[in-house]
């Protein structure tokens, strides 16, 4: 698992140009991490695959569960109320700030044999979706965070065993 202040984590990701045997075996093994991990989302980059992939099995406000990939995914909308809440990564383990994001999203892409797919998400769903988009683009949430959530935040990332790097959050 790429963590944060690697590189990999802070480049846009490349398109997924083959829909063969090796985007299947990618997906599933972000799967498989995803859950040792105990996340909700994970993006290709995140694993050191520099491709526009990301999975998800994450509720939304409702607690309706939605379980899915994206290839190529482009964030299309985002849009609705701007809610301020908790956000947490793998790429952090451990620390959480107060992120804004829409509280609607929708997300256009491609399915494992290339086929057009949409998905739409409220609430909860809807900032994992902005975040996953976020990691393929080479941002992540730490840079979302302002004023003194920022401060704090880099105070435990570098109190943390993983933050090692000088400034891993970008001004």
């Amino acid at each position: 698992m790429s963590l944060l202040g690697d590189r990999s984590l802070h480049a846009p990701c490349e398109p997924v140009t083959d829909f063969g045997p090796a985007l299947h075996r990618l997906v599933e093994d972000m799967f498989a991490t995803m859950y040792a991990a105990d996340g909700v989302g994970l993006a290709a980059n995140q694993i050191g695959v520099a491709q526009r992939v990301f999975v998800y099995d994450c509720p939304d406000d409702e607690d309706v569960r939605h379980l899915g990939y994206v290839v190529n995914p482009r964030l299309v909308e985002a849009g609705g109320v701007e809610v301020r809440g908790p956000e947490g990564c793998l790429s952090l383990p451990g620390l959480e700030a107060p992120t804004s994001r829409f509280d609607r999203a929708v997300v256009e892409g491609a399915d494992l044999s290339g086929a057009a797919v949409r998905v739409e998400g409220t609430g909860f769903f809807a900032r994992c979706l902005q975040h996953e988009c976020d990691h393929l683009d080479g941002v992540v949430y730490a840079d979302r965070v302002t004023g003194w959530a920022k401060s704090r935040l880099r105070r435990a990332i570098r109190k943390s065993p993983w933050g090692s790097a000088p400034d891993p959050v970008r001004a």
